[in-house]
């Protein structure tokens, strides 16, 4: 990698910035711009809902719902803050959605937008997330926006400190704010006559107290010319979002409850001001509050329900009016999308409570729930190793899958009945199960939302609760200089440590042991396969029986013959044949032509695309020909060595080892499975 000098460093910083960033242009270069190109004049919903697009959508086929790219594939970093799963997809787009419905003027735009989950759940993430692209966004010449500075006040204003004879725009306004009403609307009118968009650009926003003092006294200086007070005292400059810069992106936290103050929100008089100025002199105010900051963006508010009732009640006038009222000043017009975010038991305390219901009415609730498939949750930890500075440790198959499914079981409901298992509910959820098996997804999930308390996933072991057992595994490993982590050595960290979390209730301990031994059982049966795949498995084998399979299914289907390979004759389809792969799926008579049909389509629909036969690459037909190979090649293994390791050829268990690598294993852990499921399988095969 070549060296980075300062003038390649200078250079690349100097392009990633917008070039008009120090740029002053006039009024009515603006208005030029606005004519142009509309959008430059979005109010902030319609901003925030077009950021979203602006770095691309996809819809997900199998999981029915649209993601959005920041938060799928996160192109600003390298994906190392992609989100995973289903029901946090959905959250997204249902936040989407509210910021989308705002920005056509449909009600949400007065809103607070409540990210509830809970812990762990990443709802903080998201909003952070949402902060950085919108930084990013307005750094754009997509999302570009601008504001206005007064300028030469002193020549004027005879009583204005020297030190503010430019003052930019204390609330970062847009500058068509500084036209009166009647003449806004008719220069809107021609924008939204060129819009290309969803929506309308509107702006009933006055001037802040201090701008409508300057433009008072400068209309009067010049006899109401408005044109000579913009042109010798008004510059249009570039406005960039930053949150370091408390600009247009301002995050609220709540300190000591007790002692809250409204000013942190709506500002402040600005005492060093009040000598030179009078305290009633609108100059003399700090716009340093929350809801000033974050004007033209966004506001988010940490933990929002901690919040004193009474402290509350500035939402509620931010929100449905969208203005805010200082002590002892007049209000304020701001523009903002207001995002807030609770967890389980501050909620819980609010909901009931009759004397929010003026602020629940102004709220809209996003579900921010934990991810309730398990191969998305084992997609988190991985993406937390490959985040991290991971010690040279090989993961064994299976390690994150079976952290996963632990904790997808401890977020979703009992299913009613007895037909469906809780391991199968979180299989059916994973995608799992077969068509022949006789479970309704839809209806689970139906049943889970009925039976939880506010929504299925919103308790149980969080992701990160998890992350920290397979860190704290990852570590114990590389201190007993094992280079593998294994499920097994995952599991014995949980045990551990479910009793010693403090984010895990004590009356949920024993019931998440008993999860815990269901995770057990369902590792030892993969493990199982594994090894029976090890033992027999031949890949050219699969390819044939594979592809004899779909010839005898082809002519089942067609009502035609097969050419025997060692006769050449022709015969009819080999029913006995074909029902002996089906039955390892237990697939029953009466449901055989489905599944023919299935496989069928699926070889047509390959061959469409100039895609080959490959057995490999359907996951039913695959697990039907490879027990079928087991059961043709069982008889052939010894699997009394398997019981007994003094009755193993070093070089029989060296194959088998060998095997397992070609899965994924370590050779340490392929010998580790085939001590803990060999024996498992052997006496299986030898007592049956």
């Amino acid at each position: 990698m070549t060296k980075e000098t300062l003038e390649d460093l200078s250079q690349h910083y100097k392009e990633s910035v917008p070039a008009d960033l120090r740029e002053a242009k006039r009024f009515d270069w603006y208005l030029d711009e606005v004519y142009d190109d509309p959008r430059i004049a979005r109010n902030a919903h319609q901003r925030v809902a077009d950021m979203f697009d602006y770095y691309g959508t996809e819809y997900d086929e199998d999981a029915g719902v649209v993601e959005y790219l920041m938060a799928s594939e996160d192109p600003l970093h390298d994906g190392e803050n992609t989100f995973y799963g289903r029901e946090v997809h959905e959250s997204i787009h249902e936040f989407v959605n509210k910021v989308k419905s705002g920005a056509r003027g449909l009600g949400p735009e007065k809103r607070i937008k409540l990210l509830l989950g809970p812990v762990g759940s990443g709802k903080s993430h998201f909003d952070w997330m949402v902060r950085r692209y919108f930084e990013d966004y307005t750094m754009s010449d997509e999302g570009r926006m601008y504001t206005f500075r007064w300028t030469n006040l002193c020549d004027i204003v005879r009583d204005q400190d020297p030190a503010d004879d430019t003052v930019v725009s204390p609330m970062s306004q847009d500058p068509l704010v500084l036209l009166p009403q009647e003449q806004r609307d008719r220069v809107l009118e021609r924008l939204n006559d060129e819009l290309d968009a969803p929506y309308t650009v509107r702006n009933e926003q006055s001037l802040d107290p201090a701008s409508e003092f300057y433009m008072d006294r400068l209309l009067a200086h010049y006899d109401d010319d408005l044109k000579a007070v913009l042109d010798n005292h008004v510059e249009i400059v570039r406005l960039v979002a930053s949150e370091n810069k408390r600009q247009c992106i301002e995050t609220f936290e709540p300190k000591d409850k007790k002692n809250q103050d409204e000013t942190e929100l709506t500002g402040d008089v600005n005492y060093s001001k009040i000598a030179i100025y009078g305290e009633s002199d609108p100059r003399a105010f700090d716009y340093s509050g929350a809801f000033c900051n974050a004007n033209r963006g966004l506001f988010s508010g940490e933990e929002l329900l901690k919040l004193q009732r009474e402290f509350l009640y500035d939402f509620l006038h931010a929100s449905q009016e969208q203005t805010i009222k200082p002590k002892n000043n007049p209000r304020i017009d701001i523009d903002q999308v207001i995002v807030g975010r609770t967890n389980m038991p501050e909620y819980r305390d609010k909901k009931g409570d009759e004397k929010m219901e003026a602020f629940n009415d102004r709220t809209k609730r996003i579900d921010f729930p934990y991810v309730l498939e398990y191969s998305e949750e084992a997609e988190i930890y991985r993406k937390m190793l490959r985040n991290a500075d991971v010690p040279d440790m090989h993961i064994e198959p299976h390690a994150m899958e079976m952290a996963g499914l632990f904790g997808v079981l401890t977020r979703i409901t009992e299913p009613n009945g007895e037909n469906v298992t809780l391991v199968q509910k979180a299989k059916a959820y994973n995608g799992e199960i077969d068509e022949a098996d006789d479970i309704d997804v839809k209806k689970l999930r139906e049943e889970g939302e009925q039976n939880a308390d506010i929504a299925e996933g919103m308790d149980g072991v969080s992701a990160r609760f998890i992350g920290d057992e397979i860190a704290e595994a990852i570590m114990d490993a590389t201190h007993r200089d094992r280079a593998y982590l294994s499920p097994l050595s995952v599991f014995t960290h949980f045990e551990r440590n479910l009793e010693n979390h403090g984010s895990i209730p004590e009356e949920n301990v024993d019931r998440y042991h008993r999860y815990l031994e269901l995770v057990r059982e369902e590792y030892k049966e993969r493990a199982i396969e594994d090894v029976r795949h090890a033992l027999a498995y031949d890949v050219d084998e699969i390819q044939r029986q594979g592809e004899k399979y779909m010839d005898h299914v082809m002519a089942y289907i067609d009502d035609a013959t097969v050419t025997d390979e060692l006769t050449g004759r022709e015969q009819e389809p080999d029913e006995t044949f074909l029902r002996s792969v089906e039955e390892k799926l237990e697939i029953p008579s009466d449901r055989k032509d489905d599944f023919r049909q299935e496989v069928s389509n699926w070889v047509s629909r390959r061959a469409r695309e100039g895609e080959g036969f490959d057995p490999q690459d359907n996951d039913r037909l695959r697990r039907a020909l490879e027990r079928k190979l087991w059961e043709d090649k069982k008889h052939n293994i010894n699997f009394s060595a398997l019981v007994s390791a003094n009755e193993l050829d070093d070089d029989e268990r060296s194959a088998w080892v060998d095997a397992l690598i070609e899965q994924g294993y370590s050779r340490e852990g392929a010998q580790e499975v085939l001590e803990f499921a060999g024996a498992e399988v052997a006496k299986s095969e030898l007592e049956g």
